[in-house]
């Protein structure tokens, strides 16, 4: 049973203010990643209650769920929580420990949908939107009770994908959040202070930018750009990080020995990136090169080859023991 303390209320009524997960999840908005989330939850024997405003939701969730579970089972993730759809929101998350909001990027869409549910969740129990580049303090602006509203952004899909970003209010409100997503084999991280784009889609916006740059400058085309990360150092950062690349990469001396011998040559290519603009003739570039490497594929073939090649990454990562992200 999850645990509750009681406090009192107005006109001292005492009223169960819960301060544990350990319960039924609320999925708000069943896309694309709502529907990743629920078969996370659900693949970790957690029940989820289901919400979407479009009326056949459930014909597009049942099915998309049935996908993602099938691919955590073969990671050994086969718990048999029940996927319970509702007609109401409040409904929905009347009985969560739990909230996971995936309501399109909108700032007024967010904000209504956050205040609905802060208004119908038990006191106490986390809401977690899923936003990618929106600021906290902007989409909680008409919530009654902000400090227990977070940004819980996952990398998409978040049932592969391990990392979830936190950005709270408050400590406590975010080692809660930590801790319930590492319980279900998620890598969470906690921003100090919110910045528009959190912190993978800033650095992703960066190295994308140059990627463009280097496709308006003519110097290699789509394919072999995306073949020069994937088969360079993207294999690298799938173990690690930049600055532990960097570490190693200083030899003998470490990062210290990097950063005061060679750090010189990193501000000198730092110097020489470009600042594309996305005009006609370079979105036009970019059309033609990711269709050329897509050599005919649909985008559910993709996807399809996507999800294959991170199952088997995660796969290998599960048999490297001590690996911690």
């Amino acid at each position: 049973m999850p645990k509750a303390e009681s406090k009192a209320a107005e006109g001292d009524e005492l009223t169960e203010v819960y301060t544990d997960e350990n319960g039924p999840v609320a999925v708000i908005g069943c896309g694309t990643l709502g529907a990743s989330w629920a078969a996370l939850f659900l693949a970790h024997g957690l029940d989820v209650a289901a919400y979407d405003p479009a009326p056949d939701f459930m014909d597009r969730l049942g099915p998309a769920v049935a996908r993602a579970r099938a691919q955590l089972a073969e990671l050994g993730l086969t718990g048999a929580g029940r996927l319970v759809p509702h007609d109401r929101l409040a409904d929905a998350v009347a009985d969560a420990r739990f909230v996971q909001e995936n309501a399109p990027e909108e700032l007024a869409v967010k904000r209504a949908v956050l205040t609905e549910i802060d208004a119908h969740a038990a006191p106490g129990i986390l809401i977690a939107s899923s936003t990618s580049a929106m600021l906290r303090s902007a989409i909680v602006a008409e919530c009654a009770t902000p400090e227990r509203v977070l940004v819980a952004h996952p990398f998409h899909p978040p049932h592969l994908v391990p990392l979830v970003e936190i950005v709270a209010g408050d400590d406590a409100v975010a080692a809660r959040a930590a801790a319930f997503y590492a319980r279900l084999g998620r890598r969470p991280v906690i921003l100090r202070r919110e910045m528009p784009g959190h912190i993978a889609n800033r650095l992703a916006s960066a190295l994308y930018r140059e990627a463009v740059h280097l496709v308006a400058e003519g110097v290699a085309s789509v394919t072999d750009i995306d073949a020069a990360l994937c088969n360079g150092p993207g294999l690298r950062w799938a173990t690690m990080g930049p600055h532990m690349t960097y570490h190693l990469g200083g030899g003998a001396g470490g990062i210290r020995h990097y950063l005061d011998h060679l750090g010189a040559s990193q501000e000198r290519r730092w110097a020489s990136l470009g600042t594309p603009n996305l005009d006609a003739a370079v979105k036009a570039r970019i059309i033609a090169g990711v269709e050329a490497e897509a050599a005919g594929r649909t985008l559910p073939e993709l996807e399809a080859r996507r999800d294959r090649a991170l199952l088997e990454i995660l796969k290998a990562r599960i048999e490297v023991a001590g690996h911690d992200g």
